[in-house]
């Protein structure tokens, strides 16, 4: 069965590691769901010189092109598009990931406000027991930040801070970032070769 998954792009430093999870869940065969707010637009064309149409449909043929999604494998959504998929129970996607997260959309939603497509589909995810990983970019994070974490790691959320490891001698910026995207493919239970095990060499049989 093909795995769901809705990847959401909020406004925090960090697109890199998003849209590289969104290609790598692509190459894996999953179906991707994608959100994205304003502010994303702006740190897309900042930190990676990606344009991000405020229309979802360009956004969707687009990006399309940029992974060679034939299959057509992912969908986009505008951030008020409240008949999507996401936003119900009836039909939500096995897992969703909010990858960059700011700590704007991590309080909202620890306090279940629901106010776009975004908060809204990470609240039907609790509500309806599936997965939920929040990759926040922020340092440090204040008192409150970490309680709001807390909240919502008791609620079974996971939360995944972009904090790569050295061990496996990275050499560049892309294995710094597919590091957390491994870690992030690790919680949706999707398979994927971006870097070793620990105990095992590059090459060896999973």
């Amino acid at each position: 069965m093909t795995k769901t998954v809705a990847v959401a792009f909020t406004g925090a430093s960090g697109m890199p590691y998003g849209m590289r999870l969104v290609e790598c869940l692509l190459a894996a065969g999953c179906r991707v769901w994608l959100l994205y707010s304003q502010v994303a637009q702006i740190v897309a064309r900042q930190e990676m010189g990606i344009e991000l149409p405020s229309r979802a449909a360009e956004v969707q043929r687009e990006l399309r092109a940029r992974f060679k999604d034939d299959a057509g494998l992912l969908r986009v959504f505008g951030r008020e598009e409240w008949f999507a998929p996401p936003a119900s129970g009836s039909n939500p996607p096995d897992a969703m990931v909010v990858c960059p997260c700011t700590m704007g959309t991590l309080a909202a939603i620890s306090a279940g406000l629901a106010q776009n497509l975004i908060e809204r589909a990470a609240d039907v995810a609790i509500k309806e027991g599936r997965k939920l990983v929040l990759v926040p970019r922020e340092t440090p994070f204040s008192a409150l930040h970490l309680e709001n974490m807390l909240r919502l790691a008791r609620m079974g959320v996971v939360i995944l801070p972009p904090s790569p490891g050295f061990y496996n001698h990275p050499q560049t910026l892309g294995d710094l970032v597919d590091f957390v995207v491994a870690r992030i493919l690790d919680q949706l239970g999707v398979a994927h070769t971006l870097l070793p095990r620990w105990g095992e060499e590059a090459g060896d049989d999973a």
